[in-house]
């Protein structure tokens, strides 16, 4: 049965799937992140505490 001898087709099967996956991974890597990071000397906003009148 040569169907269940894996040596013809295992490595083209591990060669595609690499293949498809380094693909996959370049151009999702290649994205930027819409958000980007804010600096560390971006302006504080000022926070003030509430006076309540009670």
């Amino acid at each position: 049965m040569p169907q269940l001898n894996p040596s013809p087709w295992f490595m083209i099967f591990m060669l595609s799937w690499l293949t498809l996956l380094m693909l996959t991974l370049t151009k999702i890597m290649n994205y930027t992140t819409p958000n980007e990071p804010t600096l560390t000397n971006a302006k504080k906003h000022k926070t003030e505490s509430w006076n309540w009148p009670w």
